[in-house]
């Protein structure tokens, strides 16, 4: 079968099926500060069967609320104070617990954005995926186990006899959002919400995740509400679409319709292109020097090979690659996480020890970290002020009225007042939580944080903002960053120098983002840069996994970056899956999709470099 088969995608916007969800007057309250507020202002929706419905909007938009709302839950700290959330002619909000979870796993299925929080790390994944048929009574134990192994398949994971006997931390990312959805899919539900399931991967991945989900959806007449803030995936996956911000519904139409001609100013800030651009500023004083590490994990597989960088005073360094190339694998080192095999690293001319145990408190303080996924990285039972307060009375041995005013300058700092100092987590957004992140690593006065992938979970509004927050800090403290990324509309925003990892090595190129001299690509250089097609039914395969120079990839990436030219063709790849812990990955052949003639087809595919090429060529 060929990627256009495959992938092929009708426009059913115009189709009348039968309702399968009817949300009306839906309004919700969340707890802050001890008061409720409303969050969720009378909206309606409804979703036909088969029909996928994408909600778009900034975070706190109210987008996952109403996710959860369409299954009739409400999470800790919200409750649904008036309307109905009619499920196949049943409100999911007046029935019994009971009735409520004979159908949520059965007949409504739910993909988590951060499937490695969701998997129980002490378990198999094909134990995980057959809970749900099993719990329900659908099918015994063979059957079940028969039918996930049919649905990796069907997702396009690697060995799908055998996938399922690994636990989460020994597979990709991308491969356990996959996992995930063939764990919501396990009992053939009639509904599944996908809370944003391809934010946090590279782009590379996102297409493969995309192309999956895309395809079973299809297959099996699935309804289904996606939530995403990326006007790219809205265009893959959704017939229609509804811009949402602050629990009030903005505009609603058709996607084709959404994206050819928006209607409201706000709708059109959300596909606007983000701007923000540093200038390059060189420096020759080094603060940090990684000088030819190798790392493995269990000591057999190497993951690091020879990485050397520099980082100057004051200046950011981005570290570009797609997943697996081995960017947070070098952050753990610097940090004394995982130690190096080979090598060295020098901190302000002195050697670092390679264990973090080893490293005196006054190393550990010059080097924080700031993490992806601000939901894990904060404690969910602490404050804010106990949040900020630890690394105070901690490192800097403040108490009292100084801890207090330490706290409050942080705040200000990040661009909040002291009406967070006792709030939770869980009564932040997504940006409110990853700005308290930046304050707890500011804390304490570092000069060197490393920020992995600190924007890949936000929407562009709330991204650019804490871009912004950044650079300030940096301008006014002479904090270094490294800065690890996969989004060249971030590295173009913040760095000074950019290394490109690919396979466990680097090149350092401070010019990548120039406009490169040659139009010339390789195959693998698209496919280290590709960003997901806004072109709908048309989700190319990734390109065969071709062994260019990292000179190569980094001047098609460019290329890609100023001219989004076309593609010649898309081919899917046959890769080598990388062990992260020892003896837990081993490669797995994939096989090609043909055509009729026994070559390979897919179609020629545009790739818009902005949503006026979208505008102007049409989907």
């Amino acid at each position: 079968m060929s990627v256009s088969e495959d992938t092929a995608d009708i426009d059913r916007s115009g189709v009348a099926g039968k309702p399968l969800l009817e949300i009306r007057g839906l309004r919700i309250e969340g707890q802050s500060d001890e008061r409720w507020n409303e969050i969720v202002k009378g909206l309606d929706l409804t979703l036909r069967r088969g029909e996928v419905l994408g909600l778009i909007g900034e975070s706190g938009a109210g987008k996952s609320t109403i996710g959860l709302a369409a299954m009739g839950y409400a999470r800790p700290g919200c409750r649904i104070t008036a309307g109905t959330v009619v499920f196949d002619g049943v409100d999911l909000v007046k029935i019994g617990e009971v009735q409520r979870r004979a159908i949520l796993g059965a007949r409504i299925a739910y993909v988590a954005q951060s499937a490695a929080a969701a998997f129980n790390p002490s378990h198999k994944l094909i134990d995980q995926c057959v809970e749900a048929p099993l719990g329900h009574q659908l099918m015994n134990e063979d059957a079940a186990k028969r039918n996930v192994v049919d649905l990796f398949a069907r997702l396009r994971l690697p060995d799908a006899e055998h996938f399922g006997s690994r636990y989460p931390h020994q597979v990709s990312g991308g491969q356990l959002q996959r996992a995930m959805t063939a764990m919501a899919m396990a009992c053939r539900p009639d509904l599944i919400i996908f809370d944003e399931p391809t934010t946090a991967l590279d782009v590379t991945t996102q297409i493969e995740v995309l192309a999956a989900i895309k395809n079973v959806v299809r297959q099996f007449d699935t309804a289904a509400i996606y939530i995403s803030h990326d006007l790219a995936v809205v265009a893959q996956m959704a017939d229609r679409v509804m811009v949402l911000r602050y629990g009030e519904l903005v505009e609603e139409a058709p996607t084709r319709v959404m994206l050819a001609d928006p209607q409201q100013p706000y709708t059109k800030s959300l596909w606007a292109v983000r701007s923000l651009r540093k200038e390059e500023e060189p420096s020759e004083d080094v603060l940090l020097r990684v000088d030819a590490v190798d790392a493995s994990y269990g000591g057999t597989f190497k993951v690091l090979h020879g990485v050397s960088i520099n980082v100057s005073r004051g200046r950011t360094i981005a570290v570009v690659g797609e997943s697996g190339s081995g960017k947070s694998t070098l952050a753990r080192v610097i940090t004394g996480l995982l130690p190096p095999v080979a090598g060295a690293i020098v901190f302000d001319g002195k050697p670092l020890a390679p264990r973090l145990k080893d490293r005196d408190k006054t190393a550990l303080r010059r080097i924080q970290m700031i993490y992806q996924m601000p939901d894990t990285a904060l404690n969910p039972r602490r404050r804010v002020r106990d949040i900020l307060g630890r690394p105070l009375e901690h490192h800097l041995g403040l108490t009292g009225s100084a801890r207090q005013r330490r706290i409050a300058e942080l705040l200000e700092m990040i661009e909040l007042d002291e009406r967070f100092i006792d709030r939770l987590p869980s009564e932040l957004s997504g940006g409110q939580k990853q700005r308290i992140c930046i304050a707890r690593a500011l804390a304490i006065n570092p000069e060197l944080i490393i920020c992995d992938e600190v924007t890949s979970a936000l929407d562009q509004i709330v991204a650019e903002e804490i871009l912004k927050l950044l650079l300030r800090l940096q301008k006014e403290l002479g904090v270094s960053y490294l800065y690890i990324t996969h989004d060249l509309a971030t590295v173009k925003a913040i760095a000074d120098e950019i290394v490109v990892m690919h396979q466990g090595s680097t090149a350092s190129l401070p010019n990548v983002l120039s406009p490169p001299r040659s139009r010339r690509r390789s195959a693998t250089s698209d496919r280290a840069c590709a960003a997901p097609i806004r072109r709908r039914g048309e989700i190319p395969r990734p390109s065969a996994d071709r062994r260019a120079s990292t000179a190569g990839r980094v001047r098609g990436m460019a290329a890609r970056f100023h001219r989004g030219e076309p593609r010649r063709r898309h081919r899917r790849r046959a890769s080598a899956m990388r062990k992260r812990v020892a003896g837990s990955r081993r490669d797995f052949p994939v096989r090609r999709a043909r055509s009729g003639n026994g070559t390979q087809s897919h179609p020629r595919v545009r790739h818009p470099s902005s949503i006026a090429d979208i505008r102007r060529d049409g989907l």
